[in-house]
């Protein structure tokens, strides 16, 4: 006879890995749901088709221990845009898709202003309007 005592089996583990690209692409499409930013220069085809590693501007880091994600976006905004209001929803809004999607607790979302996009080039692509995806404007 066995003795069950003896046979304590350990506890089952699950573990979840998601890829830093996939943090990116919930970051990318977050981004382009707010007007009036857009992300650094750099595209996501280039680096989904693995020309780049990851997207620019956006650097993710895991925590399994606290199974918590640290996000980092840099940006560019519109001129005439208030950077606290805008920061405020591009934080609010990352968490809410990230939390949403992955499960994780969303740490940190540092939001850096990288650039500034002048009224004349708002003009000439209506900036204030456009998602993220055709936002190809050079910052001052």
């Amino acid at each position: 006879m066995v003795d069950t005592k003896e046979l304590e089996l350990p506890d089952t583990t699950y573990v979840r890995d998601i890829e830093n690209r996939v943090f990116q692409g919930i970051v990318l499409q977050s981004l382009a749901e707010i007007p009036g930013i857009c992300p650094i220069e750099g595209n996501f085809i280039d680096s989904f088709l693995g020309r780049q590693e990851g997207v620019k501007g956006i650097h993710t880091e895991q925590d399994p221990e606290s199974h918590s994600v640290s996000i980092k976006v840099d940006v560019n905004v519109a001129y005439g845009v208030s950077i606290p209001q805008k920061a405020d929803e591009i934080q609010a809004k990352i968490t809410e898709d990230v939390t949403k999607m992955t499960g994780l607790h969303v740490a940190q979302v540092h939001v850096v202003f990288k650039g500034l996009i002048l009224p004349e080039s708002q003009k000439k692509q209506n900036i204030l309007q456009l998602d993220t995806k055709q936002c190809c404007n050079k910052p001052v």
